[in-house]
């Protein structure tokens, strides 16, 4: 029978061999080497975007913002966080079922682009998770949604662009670029958001400036063209869109249809004018964007999103297509031209 004194004398003898000091040296710069190489799991950031593909995606400015925002903080993509990405392809139905598919794929933060759809989306499918919302366009506070701005609670942080306000004001602009204007054919899409806010304060503003507003619906981007057809039917004076998710992705489209329909028009987004259209107002929708980057930093870093108070824009735009004036007829006037702050021509 061999004691423990043997055992230990035969180890140290047997670890004295060079070839065995060697071995065990090697092995263990083998594993080191391995624990170096071996990549920590990077947070990934879920998004259901209104894109066809990740060319389109990649192209969209709001994006490349955002992108921009979390460099600024510090943080790359591919080194300090993954994408993981869901296209509706511009169809707002899906929306459910692919961020449903992002909750089972357990990414780490969601970005909900805009408030309606995506948002309700996410809410309803995850409690957990955190979401940040760049561009919100409904009154989160009003809808329940978050307890207030400066302590949302929850899970769900981001950006407020007050579009109830901004649509009287949008009204009164228009009415300043075509002062003859009394039927205004106003474009929304009801399977984004039901616009409670935006209508009450539409509707008040109506009625004290004396016109008359026709509501027209759409759903798709499909949708777009046929009911571009049938508010050229109804011969309004002047068109004003709803902010909409589909209006900011397909801005060129909307520019060209309203333009081929001569109908003079003001959007929430400055891409329309910048595209074609007549004119906008409303926050830079790219800048809100790289703003956001800092809740999304703050919440991979480790804070709560509910503990994150929700910003709001502190400029709003002002953008003139003079050119698509010209080719509408429409006689901008100095003073309107004076308070743009960008002009298209």
């Amino acid at each position: 029978m061999i004691d423990a004194d043997t055992i230990g004398r035969w180890t140290r003898v047997k670890l004295r061999r060079p070839g065995v000091i060697v071995s065990m040296m090697f092995a263990a710069a083998v594993a080191t080497d391995a624990l170096a190489q071996t990549p920590s799991r990077l947070p990934r950031i879920g998004a259901v975007v209104s894109s066809f593909d990740e060319a389109q995606f990649r192209s969209n400015s709001a994006w490349k913002s955002l992108l921009a925002g979390l460099g600024d903080q510090g943080m790359a993509e591919g080194r300090d966080f993954k994408l993981d990405l869901r296209f509706v392809a511009g169809r707002p139905e899906l929306f459910e079922q692919l961020t449903q598919d992002l909750v089972k794929s357990q990414v780490d933060l969601i970005v909900a682009g805009v408030c309606g759809a995506p948002l309700d989306a996410a809410r309803r499918a995850t409690e957990t998770i955190p979401i940040v919302v760049p561009t919100c366009n409904d009154d989160l506070v009003e809808l329940g949604i978050v307890k207030s701005f400066k302590h949302p609670g929850g899970n769900i942080t981001g950006m407020s662009k007050l579009t109830p306000q901004l649509a009287t004001k949008r009204l009164e602009l228009l009415l300043q670029a075509a002062p003859g204007a009394k039927r205004i054919a106003v474009l929304w899409n009801p399977g984004y958001s039901e616009f409670k806010a935006d209508w009450r304060e539409l509707r008040g503003a109506a009625r004290v400036l004396g016109v008359t507003l026709v509501p027209f619906e759409f759903r798709t981007v499909d949708d777009l063209e046929p009911v571009m057809d049938a508010i050229a039917a109804e011969r309004p004076d002047a068109l004003m869109m709803f902010s909409d998710v589909i209006a900011y992705a397909f801005a060129a489209r909307i520019a060209k249809l309203a333009g081929e329909r001569r109908l003079p028009a003001i959007f929430a987004f400055r891409e329309v004018p910048d595209a074609g259209g007549l004119m906008s107002y409303g926050p830079n929708i790219s800048g809100m964007w790289r703003q956001s980057a800092k809740q999304i930093a703050r919440i991979l870093r480790g804070e709560k999103a509910g503990d994150l108070p929700i910003e709001q824009p502190t400029r709003f735009e002002l953008v003139i297509n003079r050119r698509a004036a010209t080719n509408l007829g429409v006689a901008i006037p100095p003073s309107l031209l004076r308070r743009a702050d960008a002009v298209v021509d």
